[in-house]
């Protein structure tokens, strides 16, 4: 294990000198979400002076960017009589994020050329079949990107070289979360992922099309590489979603659309969920897609949670990323194919590192019931105020 922390001011320039003599080291990196993490340390003199507001903390693992972003918590200061493993020192927690935390701060402008005092009362912003890379690329970039207006506009931000991966779709959108919406195209236009990525001088935003590894990223019991497994498949909350679209000023005209996963209610039974769309029609499949986000979530929740050891020939991070499929052998022979939603490093000087993966649908989670029911609440507000 070689793991390594640096900490850089908001131009992404290295201050100091690497950060040794740290405790502990948790850290989770999420698939299209932002990831979040703590290091605890020392509270030597020359270690405060770099943990200031505005800057940034890098875990270097095996001489590659494991996770960069700023901290959240620079500061978290404690001191007893005693306290080991440094007496008299005392120790401080940084509770830190990654670059993605940055866009993850804005919603969608219904005009983003116009100023918050001159936005429309009801029109959204719309971008109708087109490439699904292209629109998320086009959201980031007139929202907080290089073309954004100059109050909105992130520091050293860009975006990266396009990768020229998805399938055709279209968006409409009107002050809902930046990063929800992207996600909800991303869902929509091939499963694509997107992330950032620190150069020296810049964040570059990035959307890529994960990989299907289920051939050569596999863990099992016998190959070494699986420690222990949690797995769990519950019906679907949802097997057909009826979206309805937004109200129109001649009801006879609302638009009503079915959208099914005939697998799931095969396998298990139906189950029907009213959806309020974020479109008046269907023309450019903005109600489809509304469809499809839920059904993404609900038709077939799968849930497995492994702790993961790197071998040679399988590392997380090189081997295998976010969004990849994988596979994991169950000890009772079952084999479970799914996407790599979350990474989690945990790491000591004196016990070496553990990582989990946490592999399953896209409402496969760590976090408790109560977060996940006030983001799927805010989700949802954000999408009536998209019509």
């Amino acid at each position: 294990m070689a793991i390594d922390l640096l900490i850089t001011d908001g131009n992404l320039t290295v201050v100091g000198d690497p950060i040794g003599h740290w405790t502990s080291l948790d850290c989770t990196r999420r698939f299209n979400e932002p990831g979040s993490g703590t290091v605890e340390l020392p509270a030597y003199p020359e270690v405060m002076a770099q943990l200031q507001p505005g800057y940034r903390l890098m875990v270097i693992r095996d001489g590659q960017v494991w996770m960069s972003g700023p901290m959240e918590i620079p500061q978290d200061y404690s001191w007893s009589i005693g306290e080991s493993p440094e007496p008299g020192v005392g120790k401080v927690t940084v509770e830190f994020t990654d670059d993605l935390a940055l866009p993850a701060g804005y919603i969608t402008w219904a005009d983003p050329t116009a100023t918050w005092a001159n936005q429309p009362d009801t029109a959204a912003y719309s971008i109708t079949n087109t490439n699904a890379e292209t629109i998320i690329r086009t959201l980031v970039d007139v929202n907080c990107g290089p073309s954004a207006l100059a109050a909105r506009r992130l520091a050293n931000f860009a975006l990266d070289t396009a990768a020229g991966v998805g399938t055709t779709t279209s968006v409409n959108t009107r002050f809902e979360g930046l990063l929800e919406t992207c996600r909800r195209v991303a869902v929509d236009g091939g499963g694509l992922g997107f992330r950032t990525r620190a150069t020296s001088t810049q964040i570059l935003f990035e959307v890529y099309a994960p990989q299907d590894l289920t051939a050569t990223a596999r863990f099992s019991t016998g190959l070494g590489n699986l420690r222990s497994v949690q797995y769990k498949q519950s019906a679907p909350t949802i097997t057909h979603a009826l979206v309805q679209g937004s109200e129109v000023e001649a009801p006879a005209d609302r638009i009503f659309v079915e959208v099914s996963h005939a697998t799931a209610a095969s396998d298990w039974w139906r189950v029907e969920q009213l959806i309020d769309g974020s479109a008046e029609t269907d023309t450019d499949g903005e109600l489809t897609q509304d469809g499809n986000a839920e059904l993404a979530e609900g038709a077939a929740p799968i849930e497995l949670a492994t702790v993961t050891v790197d071998t040679e020939d399988l590392r997380a991070g090189a081997d295998f990323d976010l969004g990849d499929k994988v596979t994991v052998e169950l000890p009772t022979g079952l084999e479970v194919a799914d996407v790599v939603r979350s990474i989690h490093l945990q790491a000591t000087p004196t016990s070496g590192e553990y990582v989990t993966t946490l592999i399953g649908s896209p409402e496969a989670t760590s976090d408790p019931r109560m977060v996940q029911l006030v983001r799927k609440l805010g989700r949802r507000l954000g999408r009536l105020e998209a019509r």
